[in-house]
């Protein structure tokens, strides 16, 4: 444009200059003007043509300068403003070229990653900053890095990271976002990703995660219901407990689970206090869909929101059925063991020439061992001691049961082997089969000293002498208690009784105590001890002989009831 203006300026000049000299050359003379004046005058317009074509690219110039100069101060306050932006978001942003060189690493992900930028290939941005799968355990592949896709022009979406280096102990999860660096004709220049810090956000999901799983594990029945008591969740124990699947109760009420035990004016209060904001706790009885019913610890939590409102209610509910019944059967266990301590002798008999001792060492509150003292016609004294099948409540009712008759008959039976015939046939009116009585009885004539027995199957009582050796032992003389009991039995060897002379009667509850590899201390461990406590009075020794039998199981439980009776004959 410039140089046509310049030639288009110069041809007007010329023309105009020309014009101008013929027109002042006629006005001097009528002559012809002189040469030198005429050519100074030619070269005008060509200088005056140079003149405006210098102005006008010298102003082409400033133009052109000024421009450039506008568009770099926009290029430069749009960099800062981007910057500034960059640098405010409290999301993380991290720009990368093609040469894995960060042109940007904004305070937000340095202050997540703990670390900024590093002159790093990118095969070591995993190391460098400590990136890890989701397990926090195997490194992130560098390749797969968000920002690494990027830079290959991939897009990526919400990948989690968790990131954990010396700086970030503890460890930090990132879940990042990124895209390619696009220049103006598309082409692929770098990558960025944007970062978010979720570790608040993890740590509540995986504290919800244990919460779930811990209402889907427990043995607890637990429900959510809404403000309105609409059921919205129930979990697996639930259903187990109350028989009704989950799609049957969800949008119902918990009026589904009323047994009828409790009244209006008990809901109302329970419903009075939960509204307030307080805990309901309490002990409920339900019914299962089968109609069942069962008893329940129930707990019911108002749950709120931010502001404080009540929103839902928890219901954690434990079915305390069983332990209802445990309780009870302790109870009636108890009451039995009173009963029964009552049916064992208060203390022993004051009889002339002989000092006599016994107790009984239960299991459980009750058992099926028995001992008894019994005044017999013909001034003897009887000494009975027996054990039922077992232990427990059943087994003592069984030997209530035996003590009842064997009382009554020996009123009418002066014959021992009569006496345990008759009452081996009453027993067995009632009892099953399978269960049966060992029974040793012991007749002592006072005024004799003579003694006599009848053993029903039962373990072997002894008869010591002053030494300690065995005079007589009382070994079984026929079948144990409803076991057959159309036999006879039959009475043992009559045995003379002697100043010092020490009798022991035992269950096998002390005989067949135990180690732990199997090992008994048996008839001949059990005579040991008394031998040894011979000496100390017959309470004592009976004590002795049950300490030495716990010691012997070298600290296992004792698993059968133990019974021992001593007499000594004194002199």
């Amino acid at each position: 444009m410039g140089p046509i203006l310049g030639v288009v300026t110069y041809r007007v000049a010329s023309r105009y200059e020309r014009h101008k000299i013929a027109t002042l050359s006629l006005e001097r003379s009528g002559q012809p003007g002189d040469p030198a004046s005429m050519q100074s005058d030619t070269l005008r317009p060509f200088w005056l043509g140079v003149a405006v074509l210098a102005a006008w690219e010298t102003l082409c110039g400033v133009v052109i300068a000024l421009r450039k100069l506008l568009r770099d101060t926009a290029v430069r306050d749009h960099d800062r403003i981007l910057r500034s932006i960059c640098t405010s978001m409290n999301d993380g942003v991290v720009v990368a070229d093609r040469n894995d060189k960060f042109l940007l690493f904004n305070k937000a992900a340095e202050d997540m990653i703990g670390l900024g930028p590093m002159d790093v290939p990118q095969a070591d941005w995993s190391a460098a900053y400590g990136c890890y799968l989701p397990d926090k355990e195997t490194p992130f592949p560098a390749d797969q890095l968000p920002l690494s896709r990027a830079i290959k022009g991939e897009r990526v979406s919400d990948v989690e990271i968790f990131i954990r280096h010396p700086k970030k102990p503890h460890g930090v999860w990132l879940n990042v976002n990124g895209a390619p660096l696009l220049d103006e004709k598309g082409a692929v220049g770098g990558g960025v990703v944007i970062l978010r810090d979720v570790t608040d956000r993890k740590a509540a999901e995986e504290t919800n995660r244990r919460l779930s799983n811990a209402f889907e594990q427990t043995d607890d029945s637990v429900f959510i219901t809404d403000r309105k008591g609409t059921i919205e969740y129930v979990n697996p124990a639930f259903e187990t407990t109350t028989g009704y699947a989950r799609t049957e109760v969800l949008g119902q009420t918990p009026r589904i689970l009323k047994s009828g035990a409790h009244d209006e004016e008990y809901y109302k209060s329970l419903w009075a206090t939960i509204l307030a904001g307080n805990v309901h706790r309490d002990i409920t009885v339900n019914r299962k869909k089968n109609g069942e019913l069962y008893h329940a610890e129930q707990t019911i939590t108002p749950m709120k929101d931010a502001s404080g409102r009540i929103t839902h209610f928890v219901s954690v509910v434990k079915d305390i059925t069983e332990r209802r019944k445990k309780e009870q059967l302790e109870l009636e266990m108890q009451l039995a063991a009173l009963v029964q301590k009552k049916l064992y002798p208060q203390s022993s008999p004051e009889v002339p020439g002989l000092d006599i001792a016994g107790s009984v060492f239960p299991v459980k509150a009750v058992c099926g061992d028995y001992f008894d003292y019994l005044m017999m016609p013909g001034d003897r004294l009887g000494i009975a001691i027996g054990d039922v099948k077992g232990h427990g409540f059943g087994p003592a009712l069984i030997m209530a049961q035996t003590r009842a008759h064997l009382r009554s008959l020996v009123q009418t039976h002066s014959d021992l082997g009569d006496l345990l015939t008759a009452l081996s046939q009453s027993l067995a009116a009632d009892l099953d089969d399978d269960n049966f009585v060992t029974l040793l009885v012991v007749s002592i004539d006072i005024r004799t000293r003579q003694l006599t027995y009848v053993n029903a199957g039962h373990t072997s009582g002894y008869v010591l002498d002053r030494s300690g050796a065995v005079k007589a032992e009382l070994a079984s003389t026929g079948l144990p208690l409803n076991i057959s009991p159309e036999r006879g039995h039959t009475i043992g060897p009559r045995i003379s009784l002697e100043a010092g002379d020490l009798m022991v009667l035992l269950t096998d509850g002390i005989t067949e105590s135990h180690t732990r590899d199997g090992d008994q201390l048996d008839a001949h461990g059990a005579l040991d001890v008394i031998r040894t406590h011979r000496h100390k009075p017959v309470g004592e020794i009976v004590d002795c002989l049950h300490k030495a039998g716990r010691d012997f199981a070298g600290g296992l439980p004792q698993d059968d009831d133990i019974t021992i009776v001593v007499c000594r004959v004194k002199g």
